[in-house]
């Protein structure tokens, strides 16, 4: 993991935390017999209820008659009253309970999400992209410090002319409304401010994974149809190593970050001709007007997926999702716009580009850069930056807990932690190890509709739909098939509702005319049109198919469980990788850890694989067996051990396993030291060549 810098103590006591455990437990015997049940249950008619129905309204007319001609009116009216609320109790206590229970958190969310609607109708009606919404802070506030950056600190004032500096650079180089200028530049403040400058002449600007190089980077600039690349100079090489297949109409300008020199008397370096800096410096700053883009729900950013189950696939970001993102989190997590934000994340990703670069431009909040996370230094730079607030992704917070204790943990004036990816088993100890006041975990895809805020600190939960008045906000969790990821429907041909604690896939109802519910897909419409799913509820809708699994509880909190590609089956059963990661990863000291299935010759189903990083080779793997059998069933143990020295991670801090997966269990194909699972002992025994043939004859049945 070349980006990340960490301390970690590996001799750590293991924290005893609870893992947040779930089973995909349905076989495919069991789903055919549900699907059969489903057919006769929609065909029937619950004559059951009817007459309980019927019942209960003939007692409620005689009471009420009785009393009306032996008393008066008035009783009668009285003894309706009283049979209703008996009625309602034998009848719905259940949703009386829940609506008792979540009333308050169900009218908060409904209350910001009013107020969220309110901002998005005004940006429309104004049709306002992202440059002229940030024109509105700079206005209001040209002084208050927008970027803290190391030592430096950008005004809002200052953010506005750089960008101002690069319209006219891009304007100079014939760059016109509708080009593409990507960008490709670690995290700085002229990161974000030089997209500004692009989308206020109307390009629109694709964010490239700065880790990117080789084939990926080509098919990144490529599938965008870049007209421009503004990249940083510390990736010339990645540049030089796919220039003969670059095509050549594409402009490629370096980016060199130092302090604008903008005096006409100065001494300038000797620079080349695509030299973006000395551009900036020799040309003055474009005139402020309003944006000459698409308008709020015109495309403004390409977002590239993450890439862990191939090449990224480049995710459309108009200024209305950026705001319907970013207010999200900033009314329904309890931000001010007062807070000083840490910011470690990557801004070419959507968290930190769009959700947290929202926050300063869109609410005026002051945003602290940090150009790659750190672990050690995380709660150190929010004691240097005074952050009130603080960002996070993925497995960041698994990394921050394993660092020494320290002062630092408790200095610092953070009240709010956002993000999402933050593991159940891990949420108790960082909440109390550094005194969080709210955990504001959300949930949602870069290129999705579908999103969820936890608003409550509800540990362990996503988010939550409300089960009192579900219609507010369209989104809902279908029963699929865990294996394909396909919908499961009914005789119909409609999908159907998962009950409450089933497992069942996340989707988005979507409604092209509203911003919030609109699905924008990807550059790539074929790619788009894979994440729809049609004729869900009625005849002719569609909606936005995450692929993820999710469980909802009683009271409507949401729970992650998996991809829908990485469960797999093994002993009849479905796993869960995301479960048994977290199980092995806290029974080996936090240590990373990978899960897929893989296939073994003549058996069904896949066998679990794990990865484990170990470079110091000092894992107790006597010791994790055990632990792993008190913790997890038989058939989600891990039947294979790969010991790695790293593990291949995406800027947003999650691991790629396709390639782990391709490569299987063959020792002849695998570098590292592999083990398996005896199935007599359950311990891990060395595998080898001669131990990987038997298995695959069948000498050695797993």
């Amino acid at each position: 993991m070349s980006n990340v810098e960490m301390v970690v103590d590996n001799n750590m006591n293991k924290t005893d935390i609870d893992n947040h455990k779930f089973e995909l437990k349905n076989g495919d015997a069991d789903l055919e017999k549900g699907r059969s049940r489903d057919v006769k249950a929609s065909s029937s008619i619950p004559w059951g209820k009817v007459a309980m129905g019927l019942i209960a309204v003939g007692v409620l007319v005689a009471a009420c008659a009785v009393t009306w001609v032996f008393q008066d009116w008035k009783a009668s009216l009285m003894v309706l009253g009283i049979l209703c609320v008996v009625y309602l109790i034998a009848f719905y206590y259940r949703w009386i309970y829940v609506a008792i229970r979540t009333a308050p958190r169900d009218f908060s969310a409904l209350y910001c999400y009013i107020k969220i609607l309110l901002l998005t109708k005004n940006f429309t009606k104004k049709n306002w992209s992202m440059p002229d919404i940030f024109h509105q802070m700079v206005v209001k506030h040209p002084n208050k410090a927008c970027f803290l950056f190391e030592d430096e600190t950008w005004t809002f004032q200052q953010v506005e002319e750089y960008s101002l500096r690069t319209s006219a650079v891009l304007k100079a180089k014939g760059v016109k409304r509708g080009d593409t200028v990507a960008v490709m530049i670690g995290n700085c403040p002229e990161m974000p401010s030089i997209w500004l400058g692009a989308t206020r002449i109307g390009a629109v600007c694709p964010l490239i994974n700065t880790n990117q190089t080789g084939n990926t980077l080509l098919h990144s600039i490529n599938i965008a149809k870049c007209d421009v690349v503004i990249y940083s100079d510390e990736f010339q090489a990645a540049f030089q190593d796919i220039s003969k297949e670059l095509n050549p109409s594409i402009k490629l300008f370096k980016f060199v970050r130092r302090p604008l020199n903008t005096s006409p008397n100065a001494v300038k370096p000797v620079t080349s001709e695509d030299d973006f800096t000395s551009m900036l410096e020799s040309t003055n700053p474009h005139p402020w007007s309003p944006s000459d883009g698409e308008g709020f729900n015109g495309k403004l950013l390409y977002i590239y997926t993450s890439g862990t189950t191939g090449l990224p696939k480049a995710a459309v970001i108009s200024s209305s999702r950026m705001v319907f993102m970013a207010s999200g989190v900033h009314y329904l997590g309890s931000l001010r716009t007062d807070d000083i934000i840490y910011c470690p994340m990557p801004l070419y990703h959507s968290a930190g580009g769009c959700i947290t670069m929202g926050q300063a431009f869109i609410f005026g909040c002051t945003v602290a850069l940090r150009t790659k996370f750190s672990a050690s230094k995380y709660f150190p730079d929010c004691i240097k930056y005074n952050a009130t607030a603080a960002h996070y992704i993925g497995e960041m917070c698994r990394y921050v807990l394993t660092t020494p204790p320290s002062p630092a943990d408790t200095q610092h004036k953070v009240r709010t932690v956002y993000g999402n990816g933050m593991r159940p088993a891990i949420w108790p100890e960082f909440v109390k190890r550094f005194n969080i006041k709210k955990v504001v975990e959300f949930y949602g895809a870069t290129e999705g509709n579908a999103n969820i805020v936890n608003i409550n600190n509800k540990e362990g939960a996503i988010g939550f739909v409300s089960r009192i008045i579900p219609a507010v906000y369209p989104i809902a969790i279908l029963k699929v098939d865990p294996e394909t990821g396909e919908p499961i429907r009914n005789s119909k041909g409609l999908c159907q509702l998962a009950q409450p604690n089933e497992p069942g896939v996340f989707i988005g109802k979507i409604k092209p005319d509203n911003p919030s519910r609109a699905f924008l897909g990807y550059v790539d419409k074929a790619a788009s049109d894979k994440k729809i799913v049609r004729d869900v509820f009625t005849y002719g809708d569609s909606a936005f198919i995450s692929g993820d699994i999710l469980t909802a509880d009683e009271l409507g909190y949401l729970y992650f469980m998996d991809r829908t590609g990485d469960t797999f089956r093994w002993r009849g059963e479905n796993v869960s990788t995301t479960e048994v990661e977290s199980a092995v990863s806290r029974v080996a000291d936090q240590r990373d850890a990978v899960v897929y299935g893989v296939e073994i010759p003549n058996t069904d189903g896949r066998a679990g694989m794990c990865g484990i990083v170990d470079p110091q080779g000092t894992l107790d793997l006597e010791k994790l067996a055990k632990d792993i059998a008190k913790d997890l069933p038989k058939y989600a143990r891990p039947v294979f051990i790969r010991i790695m020295t790293s593990v291949d991670m995406t800027g947003t801090f999650k691991m790629r396993k396709v390639d782990l997966q391709k490569e299987g269990f063959n020792p002849s194909q695998v570098k590292d030291t592999l083990y398996y699972a005896d199935p007599k002992t359950g311990k891990y025994l060395p595998l080898g060549n001669e131990e990987y043939e038997k298995i695959i004859s069948g000498q050695i049945r797993l």
